[in-house]
């Protein structure tokens, strides 16, 4: 399988290289710039028990940070952790291989050097590759019965002390970082969002924050997303964390994840950008727990929670949206993956790439939703 095939299938495929980054664990000499370094903080694991690994690339022009999520699914049973059944899970379970570095700039424009529409494009860039099937957020060892010839599946949703290693790591090789960008899409705009308080207080170096979650919407749980956050939170032991978790946060409701944020950090900017059309994102929300909607039952239910959500970001003077219609790739699912082209609301003559340059800019900048587009996805 070609790269750009497994991209698609999973935004998170491995590949062939002959000359893998330097290894480096912790405290590495920051002397190369433009070079993709490894970081492999002891004790860290995947779903399958191997070792965890991150991806540094330094900047010699630019103090500032950012920190990109991989995306990849996620999974809370046997038959999603395992990909048996036909069940959609998650990425990389059995590790993250020295040359994965390679997908950074497919994976999200923020990672690229060479996209002049990247904000980030000069700055120190982190890349947090996806292997937990929890969103980058798990504290649990589980394992789950195989049933019949099937082993049991002993999987380590380690993603909590993965993010906190890398802020570890983050906060003693930084000592001036003006702005820090976390973002990431799909089970990584979840990840940039949930673990948004541990990086912004565990870094202290960082003088103004941001946050752009793509495609993970954290929704309130009043909507229809409640029977995945009870799921999730069951299997990935969340009520661990909840004593590290924003004041104002309540794992009976987890969209307040969004209003906490914004009470604990007035001065940042925080803001999500997903497609009104979404049938990536929307299926692991609702497929398994409505007994598998045909697509439109589906969206209606991703666009009543997409309401709650702008109500509720409607509270807070600094959280934003950016939310389009539809995109002809990948499902319409992630606004950022590959570029920002294509990422537009045309009626307010507003593109992605721009949204996001005022935004991390300090720019004024509007939360839009685009209207339903006639002759895109079969709209009349």
């Amino acid at each position: 399988m070609n790269r750009l095939a497994a991209l698609a299938l999973l935004l998170v495929a491995c590949g062939d290289n002959s000359t893998p980054p330097e290894d480096q664990v912790l405290n590495p000499v920051r002397d190369q710039y433009d070079t993709w370094i490894k970081v492999e903080p002891p004790g860290i694991v995947c779903g399958n028990n191997t070792p965890y690994k991150f991806f540094v690339n330094y900047s010699d022009k630019r103090d500032n940070l950012v920190v990109v999520y991989e995306p990849g699914g996620a999974c809370w049973d046997y038959d999603s952790c395992a990909g048996r059944n036909g069940i959609r899970g998650a990425a990389n379970p059995d590790g993250i291989p020295d040359d994965h570095w390679e997908l950074a700039p497919f994976i999200s424009p923020f990672l690229s050097r060479f996209d002049e529409t990247n904000p980030s494009r000069d700055w120190n860039m982190i890349y947090m590759p996806y292997c937990t099937g929890d969103v980058h957020t798990g504290a649990a060892t589980v394992t789950y019965p195989g049933g019949g010839s099937d082993p049991d599946l002993e999987f380590h949703h380690d993603g909590h002390a993965a993010t906190l290693a890398a802020v570890a790591w983050i906060d003693e090789n930084f000592t001036h970082v003006p702005k820090f960008l976390a973002t990431g899409c799909s089970a990584g705009g979840v990840g940039s969002i949930v673990n948004y308080r541990f990086l912004r207080n565990g870094v202290h170096a960082i003088e103004k924050g941001y946050l752009l979650d793509d495609s993970g919407p954290v929704f309130p749980s009043s909507g229809y997303s409640q029977p995945m956050h009870a799921m999730i939170r069951a299997a990935w032991n969340l009520d661990s964390l909840l004593p590290e978790l924003p004041a104002g946060f309540h794992l009976d409701d987890m969209g307040s994840i969004n209003t906490a944020l914004a009470d604990e950090f007035p001065h940042d900017r925080l803001a999500t950008t997903f497609f009104r059309r979404d049938m990536d994102f929307s299926l692991y929300s609702y497929e398994r727990f409505y007994n598998f909607p045909p697509k439109e039952e589906t969206l209606r239910m991703w666009n009543a929670d997409t309401q709650l959500l702008v109500d509720e970001y409607a509270t807070r003077d600094n959280l934003s949206y950016f939310i389009p219609y539809y995109r002809n790739i990948n499902d319409s699912h992630c606004t950022t993956v590959l570029n920002f082209a294509g990422s537009d609301i045309e009626e307010r003559d507003m593109t992605l790439a721009q949204w996001v340059n005022d935004f991390v800019g300090d720019k004024p900048i509007e939360s839009m939703i685009e209207a339903p587009v006639s002759g895109e996805d079969g709209t009349p």
